[in-house]
């Protein structure tokens, strides 16, 4: 369940959930991998999402289950960081 405090406009969240991240790298085979480092054996889906007009970038929806904040925050970051994906959204 999702609510919205009008005053500070933040997002309550209801753990657990599922939660998609959309992963932008620069080619596909790359990306499939930084996911999987990342994530590990965790049950996720990985699916195509757009690819830029001149093919330097590809993304890709990596949704599964968050228990909590700090597990959807450390996924974000450790996705971030990797070496071979250019930005997480």
């Amino acid at each position: 369940m999702e609510t919205i405090n009008d005053s500070k406009q933040k997002v309550l969240i209801e753990y657990p959930c599922n939660w998609c991240y959309k992963v932008i790298a620069s080619e596909r085979a790359a990306l499939e991998q930084a996911i999987r480092d990342v994530i590990d054996e965790r049950e996720h889906t990985i699916n195509p999402s757009n690819k830029s007009k001149t093919g330097k970038y590809v993304s890709m929806n990596l949704d599964l289950l968050v228990h909590n904040e700090d597990d959807r925050t450390f996924i974000f970051e450790a996705l971030k960081k990797h070496q071979d994906i250019k930005m997480v959204l």
